[in-house]
């Protein structure tokens, strides 16, 4: 069994809601899954003993909120490269923010990420049941990348 965090920012719950949903797609493909907010996480060192990454943020003004570009600056000291990772982000009317930590992941940190992209889905999708499909395929997709 393969332990993946699921580390997000949520203003409004909608964010927040989108992690629970991949964690569970995490845990049905037979895995851990870890839920943080950023805001639990003090420093790199609380980043250690996971095998996979999984951020994610809401879009506001067409960006990422500043808490989780701190974060990701963060995050760049705990030597990241080659575990498998995701990104993921909710929005009202613009979703930049999943595919700019999706590219920061991928190119920065070097890591092994999901084919699918980032996974973006507008708030009002969040509680349907194909957001919530979409969550756990997402979990479960990044969960599929483990070999044995």
């Amino acid at each position: 069994m393969h332990k993946v965090l699921v580390a997000y920012i949520s203003r409004t719950g909608m964010t927040e809601k989108m992690a629970g949903f991949i964690a569970e797609g995490i845990r049905l493909a037979g895995h851990e899954a870890t839920l943080k907010k950023i805001s639990e996480i003090g420093n790199e060192n609380d980043l250690n003993g996971y095998d996979g990454y999984i951020f994610g943020c809401p879009t506001y003004h067409r960006d990422m909120t500043s808490g989780m570009k701190n974060f990701l600056f963060l995050a760049q000291k705990a030597n990241l490269t080659g575990k498998m990772g995701g990104a993921f982000c909710s929005y009202t009317h613009s979703g930049e923010s999943g595919a700019m930590i999706f590219d920061t992941m991928q190119h920065v940190y070097k890591m092994d990420m999901t084919d699918l992209g980032a996974l973006n889905l507008k708030e009002h999708a969040i509680d349907s049941q194909e957001g919530i499909k979409a969550c756990q395929d997402y979990g479960k997709e990044v969960a599929g990348k483990f070999k044995g």
